[in-house]
Parts: C-alpha cells; structure tokens; sequence
C-alpha cells in the first residue's frame, strides 16, 4: 500500500524505500557530508500551509454538539489532499460520497487521489458508515499533515477500511492487521465484526489527547496511545519503520506535528467506496 522515500545524497545521502515515496527538502541547510556517515539525517519535507481551510461554524451542530461534514448532497467542506478542488472521482451519489473506482490502484488515477474535510481536529469523535465493493479497499486517515509531494498516510494513521474475504491485503500483515477497522499494519481490529461487501458498516473514532479508540459497528475493536513508547514500538515493527519508511516514521511518531492536530482524509485506493452519515463532535 505504501510506496518509498528519498533521503539526502552527496551533501544528504538519498536511499529509496519500496514502500514509501520521496521527501522533500526543507529550509535547513544540508549536513556536511561527514556527518552523514555516522547517521542518517532526519527526512527532510515541506507543509504545504497555503490551502483552503472552512470556518466549521458555519456547519450544522445538533443539540449533542455533533457537527455534520457531509451534508447527503454536496462536498462542502471537502477537497483534495494537497489541492484545492475536489479530484473528479469523488461524487454524491444516493445521499453518499462515491469514489469511483480507477483500478489504478492507491491515487494512481488521473482525476483520483485522497479526499480532506479542510479543518484541522485535534480532540473529536468522528462517526461515519461505509460500504465497499467486492475486493475494495480504502480508508479512514486522522491528523493528515499536508506534505508536498508525499500521500496522505505519510503523516496520518489509518483506520482500514476493506472488504475482508476478497481483498488480498486482509491476509497479509500481522494477525489481521491490515483487515477493516485496524490501525493499519499496526493493531488488528478485534473483534472482527464487519459486514459483507455491498452492507454498510457503522464507524467511529475517538481521539482525544493521543489516546486513540476504534469503533466497528458499535464495538470497540482497536485503543492506542500517540506519543508513546508503545506508539514508538509500533512504528518499529511496521512498514512505517525507521529503516523502511524513515519520512513516515519521523511524521509518524510526531503525529499531528507542533499543534498535535490534523485533516481527517478519506483514501482513494483505486477501489469503489461509498462513505455517508460524516459527523464529528470536537472533545474539550
């Protein structure tokens, strides 16, 4: 799912990685060479802090304080991950956001990639339901940092959305690891209590000061803490280890950056999805 990261050459040694994509340079100046040597430098990137954010009061909030992000009709609020309009392939269709499916796999499609709701959260309650197609894949990502040139879960922990029996990525991992409602790669939701393809599910996610809880269907399946020696230890056993994905390790386990706060995103893995029911309630 992930795809590889370019580290410093010459001034900063550049290494690929199969599962991570490319870092980008940021306003330090490069290390001596020397010092290269002895350890590799930190990835260097770039926010991209100039995109449309929305004023969330302007959004409808019940007598319970949930805030509704997606409206059953339009895309109000959302855009593209790193851009300012909203990718082609996310539509409303029958009260629910729609990716079409490319089958070109994660954001490979011309007029695809990951969809933001454009406000930073930092203490919520998200509640959606989902859907998926045979064989789909896709995802629910909290505390997106705008990267340039980098996706989405380079910064943001997932939520897996899958169609359990007959996408691949359900049997491979850690003991189910990478099946619905898991931290993905990292935490295996249990119990396992999705729905079939075609059915919707029913979703939550609790956040609120770096610990994080996973609800499927109203159970909760997955708990981890931010900022932890056990969210460290995690990332070192997972594709997003220093080794194999150095950015998204340093992202990672800095999660939600200075502010600890974030985008939420749905993902775009070239698969069909239908979210509905998007609201969220924001925890003092």
């Amino acid at each position: 799912m992930k795809k590889s990261v370019l580290l410093a050459s010459a001034a900063i040694m550049m290494c690929y990685f199969a599962s991570c994509s490319g870092g980008k340079k940021t306003e330090e100046a490069a290390a001596p060479a020397e010092e290269a040597n002895t350890e590799a430098a930190v990835p260097e990137y770039k926010l991209m802090n100039d995109l449309p954010m929305v004023d969330l009061s302007k959004f409808p909030k019940d007598a319970d304080g949930k805030i509704t992000l997606f409206d059953g009709k339009t895309l109000n609020g959302w855009r593209g991950y790193n851009r300012a309009d909203v990718p082609a392939r996310w539509t409303v269709n029958d009260g629910a956001i729609h990716m079409s499916g490319s089958g070109a796999g994660e954001a490979g499609a011309k007029d695809g990639g990951d969809l933001v709701f454009a406000h930073k959260f930092k203490n919520f309650e998200l509640e959606w339901e989902w859907k998926v197609a045979k064989g789909s894949n896709s995802g629910v990502f909290i505390m997106i940092q705008e990267v340039e040139g980098q996706p989405s879960y380079i910064s943001a922990p997932e939520y897996q959305i899958l169609d359990n029996v007959n996408h691949p990525d359900a049997k491979l991992g850690k003991d189910g690891n990478r099946q619905s409602a898991s931290l993905y790669d990292m935490i295996p939701a249990k119990p396992q209590n999705s729905k079939p393809f075609g059915q919707w599910n029913k979703s939550k996610i609790m956040c609120y000061k770096g610990t994080i809880v996973h609800y499927q269907n109203d159970e909760p399946v997955v708990e981890y803490h931010l900022w932890t020696q056990q969210w460290k230890e995690l990332l070192d056993n997972s594709k997003f280890s220093k080794d194999k994905c150095p950015l998204a390790y340093e992202l990672l386990l800095n999660c939600g950056g200075e502010n600890k706060e974030g985008l939420i995103g749905l993902q775009d893995h070239g698969d069909d999805v239908w979210y509905r029911n998007i609201t969220i309630k924001e925890l003092d």
